[in-house]
């Protein structure tokens, strides 16, 4: 009669192996969900300084249930807060500058969520730089990547 420890080693080897496989996986679905986050940050940069508020707001989900807090503000829905930046950067008398993030962390909460940190900052034709800081909460939706989220905060 063969000893039964005799198939511990093997079967403690083939449980570690698969324990790798499934950490590696699940390390490369979160690599792929940051890049596809940053990616979107990277086109709504690009936008922005295309002075193309709409395509900046595709980054965004086109819900009334989108909320986004500035300073003692808060804003509800997709529309609010397109018109929020429409009146602040684009109506008369005002400029949107050039945009650039930097200092970005993101975060993968899981195959569907994210979480990111970063830094914004504006280089307006008259010399002025607002900056500040944000946090972003972003959805996977079958269309893509999309904040759900904003907390924008301003150094001024």
């Amino acid at each position: 009669m063969r000893n039964p420890l005799a198939r511990i080693p093997i079967l403690l080897s083939l449980t570690a192996m698969l324990a790798m496989i499934l950490a590696s996986s699940l390390y490369a679905a979160a690599q792929e969900s940051k890049s596809a986050v940053e990616q979107v940050l990277l086109t709504q940069q690009d936008a922005w300084n295309r002075h193309d508020l709409d395509a900046f707001m595709a980054g965004y989900w086109n819900s009334p249930d989108l909320t986004f807090f500035s300073g003692d503000k808060e804003q509800h829905g997709w529309q609010a807060t397109i018109d929020r930046y429409k009146a602040r950067y684009a109506g008369p008398g005002h400029e949107m500058g050039k945009l650039e993030f930097s200092n970005l962390r993101i975060e993968s909460l899981g195959a569907e969520a994210a979480f990111v940190r970063g830094a914004w900052h504006l280089t307006m034709s008259d010399g002025k730089t607002p900056h500040g800081l944000f946090t972003l909460v972003f959805r996977k939706f079958p269309e893509g990547w999309k904040i759900i989220h904003d907390h924008t905060s301003s150094a001024d």
